[in-house]
């Protein structure tokens, strides 16, 4: 048998093959749109930037959004992209190349990094903004430790809003559906005055309660998973001479319920549902609600210098106030062994209100090239305050306990960034950033546990150096091969929930850095009909932080591993074999492993599930564990084709499908917590008036396939499901 090393060199030996025999295709003169994106923090041809990243624009991200979905849409769209969550519409988790963060926590940092229009999003619920009049979504893939800053070792999801024109024009669409979905979007833009433009966008997303609660007990809602989700954004852009100026103002309201926990899905030994799945039914008799409200405002500044270069500014405020109270249990029925649909070991309801508030200001100056060298250089600085409480809930549905935490933390950055230019086919490029976090938790009020003396406060402070060095070589006029190394950092983290771990401790964990090594090659072939990025990579994280979810005392420990290592190959395919057809496709292969032989953490309680791990002091040791919520393969594929009409209109089908496989869903294997693979498509059949009036028709999860997302440890077999399959009919005009 090969030794991980040598299937890791295998892998990656295999993938550099694989990028020269693609080099070698041959290459006609380039013709047609160049695809442009704003990876390096300037508007850049997608094949001459040395990252790996994919872009979604345009029709995909509409279709991708037909039936109401939120931003978890992203998931398996792109390659080593994936994303989950436990809270619904309000708390998204992303992992790349298999590295994230399976934390519920509301304090929790997050290893992929989410920039909406410029502003880096560090709370999850920040992060949850609904995506609508966006111009892309481009996903950087790796570590982007300078121009992006702090928590960004996996990658970065940079999300650009449509931006106000000087023309005057705009859309709306309109769709109904299946659960009585609703999704309602729409913009105009257009000048105001000479050099004064604006846009005013909005969404309104809204779905009936359709799982029905069957419980005949307790205090839960009859009816669950609808939600009214409201968002708008306006923009104001004035230029004049030598400055420019943007201002974004944009807020979100949502009511609706938590993530159905589902007590008892998985048969004990198999990852099977249970007897009597029903994915419209659940019985739940705790605590239900959720609701969200959040605004924030963004302000970007430019000056150009003539001859010397352009000083820019971006400043943004973030705040949301987050209420969801769940019944994490899952079940109505409290019995042990509590084997079967609807059976937990005990009652347990929590919650609670959470206020993040989020300051940021960058200012960065871009020089004029001088000769055959340019450089940006600027400073950063990030203030968050959170605060938040923790509720229980006692089978009534009156709290008993209540945890209060204010955390404060601060980043300061110094970065700069540098292009050079040898000879007109080479181009090397290199960046380093400074960044010191400092994290102060406050913790007060009435806990569960007896033993926790309260106030308390902890603070953590820490500091890196990351960076990057990359080398671009013009093989042809049409394609570029490229290496790259780059460091990421996540800094120092406390875990101060104490209120259901039970333990009188509050956690703190070291920072983590990756190292990743990568390799690509970008080409465009057959006058652009035919696009190719391929790319192989390997990383190794040091002090990598995990949270041990679950365990027989519902707990969330915060813990260090000694390092965890990935490596694989990432393709992303755009093809026009004839006039009226369009292909997409991404395929990734991600092998993680955590190298760690003498940590273990708490398995699932009361025997409840096979773990295949060994069990060492009652702990289940997970060296050799994949990464959680890291599949080792993801795949797309979309296929648009059009039937012209003789009166300028068209008829059209766009089919769309992602591919992951299983999945672990916490740090120890089981065989109950394995998630089974996932392949879901969806379709969409219209008519294009030649007025730009589109009518369609829309079916997403078109197999209707069911399977669990993922689960909560906590004595019995609890997980969550995707949506079923929906279908509806649709309207969009552009002026």
């Amino acid at each position: 048998m090969l030794s991980s090393k040598s299937t890791r060199l295998a892998v990656l030996l295999g993938g550099v093959s694989t990028l020269i025999l693609a080099s070698a295709l041959p290459a006609i003169a380039q013709e047609g749109d160049e695809v442009i994106v704003t990876a390096t923090r300037r508007s850049e041809a997608a094949r001459d930037v040395p990252v790996a990243v994919s872009a979604i624009s345009g029709e995909k991200l509409g279709v991708l959004n037909s039936s109401g979905q939120d931003i978890r849409m992203l998931s398996g769209r792109v390659p080593s992209l994936i994303a989950e969550s436990s809270f619904g519409r309000t708390y998204p988790r992303f992992y790349i190349r298999g590295l994230g963060n399976t934390d519920f926590d509301v304090n929790a940092a997050q290893p992929v990094s989410v920039v909406y229009d410029d502003v880096a999003l560090e709370s999850p619920l920040l992060k949850a903004f609904p995506v609508f009049d966006v111009a892309s979504v481009e996903v950087l893939r790796g570590p982007q430790g300078t121009l992006f800053g702090r928590n960004t070792p996996a990658g970065v999801i940079k999300i650009n809003s449509a931006k106000p024109s000087d023309v005057f024009g705009g859309f709306g669409s309109a769709s109904i559906g299946t659960y009585g979905s609703t999704n309602l979007e729409a913009a105009v833009t257009g000048p105001i005055t000479e050099g004064i433009n604006f846009r005013l966008s909005g969404q309104i997303q809204h779905r009936d309660d359709w799982v029905e609660n069957t419980a005949t007990t307790g205090v839960a809602n009859d009816m669950l998973e609808g939600y009214t989700d409201r968002a708008v954004r306006a923009q104001l852009s004035y230029t004049k001479g030598s400055f420019d100026g943007l201002f974004n103002i944009h807020a979100r309201s949502l009511d609706g319920t938590p993530r159905v926990f589902r007590a008892g899905l998985f048969k004990k030994g198999t990852n099977d549902f249970s007897d009597g799945f029903d994915v419209e039914k659940v019985a739940l008799d705790g605590v239900t609600s959720q609701e969200l409200s959040s605004s924030g405002v963004g302000l970007q500044l430019n000056y150009s210098f003539d001859g010397v270069g352009t000083l820019r500014s971006i400043t943004g405020y973030e705040t949301a106030k987050v209420e969801s109270s769940g019944d994490i249990d899952g079940g109505d029925t409290y019995v042990f062994p509590p084997l079967g649909l609807n059976n937990a070991l005990f009652p347990s309801s929590t919650g609670g209100i959470s206020k993040p508030q989020e300051l940021s200001q960058e200012v960065r100056f871009e020089f004029e090239p001088w000769g055959n060298f340019s450089a940006q250089t600027g400073v950063y600085f990030f203030e968050q305050k959170l605060f938040y409480n923790e509720l229980n809930f006692d089978g009534a549905g009156v709290a008993n306990a209540n945890v209060l935490h204010e955390n404060y933390q601060t980043n300061t950055g110094l970065f700069v960034s540098g292009v050079y230019k040898p000879t007109e086919l080479l181009t090397v490029r290199g960046g380093l950033r400074f960044s010191a976090d400092r994290k102060t938790d406050e913790i007060s009020g009435t806990p569960v546990v007896s033993g926790v003396t309260l106030p308390a406060e902890t603070t953590v402070r820490g500091d890196n150096v990351s960076g990057d060095l990359s080398v671009t070589y013009e093989l042809t006029p049409t394609t570029n091969l490229y290496g790259r190394i780059a460091t990421g950092y996540l800094g120092p983290a406390i875990q101060d929930r104490v209120n259901f771990v039970f333990t009188p401790t509050v956690p703190t964990v070291e920072a983590q850095s990756t190292i990743s090594y990568e390799a690509g090659m970008k080409s465009v072939y057959f006058e652009r009909k035919l696009s190719l990025a391929a790319s192989v990579y390997s990383f190794e994280t040091e002090d990598l932080q995990l949270t041990a979810v679950g365990g027989s005392n519902n707990s969330a420990k915060l813990i260090n591993a000694d390092k965890a290592i990935g490596y694989g190959l990432e393709l992303d395919l755009t093809a026009k074999p004839m006039a009226n057809l369009l292909l997409t496709a991404g395929a990734s292969y991600n092998y993680t492993e955590i190298q760690d032989a003498t940590l273990g953490v708490g398995p699932c309680g009361s025997g409840m599930c096979t773990v295949k791990d060994p069990i060492v002091g009652g702990l289940a040791m997970i060296d050799g564990n994949p990464l959680p919520q890291a599949p080792k393969y993801v795949a797309n594929f979309t296929a648009r084709y059009a039937w012209p009409l003789d009166n300028g209109a068209q008829i059209f089908a766009y089919t769309d499908w992602f591919y992951r496989s299983e999945v672990n869903f916490f740090l120890y294997e089981a065989v109950e917590f394995e998630g089974k693979p996932e392949f879901i498509g969806g379709l969409r059949v219209g008519y294009l008036s030649d007025d730009g009036t589109e009518y369609a028709a829309f079916v997403r999860n078109i197999t209707d396939e069911i399977r669990a997302e993922s689960a909560i440890d906590f004595n019995n077999l609890t997980g969550m499901v995707n949506d079923p399959r929906t279908f509806g009919l649709s309207i969009r005009k552009s002026f």
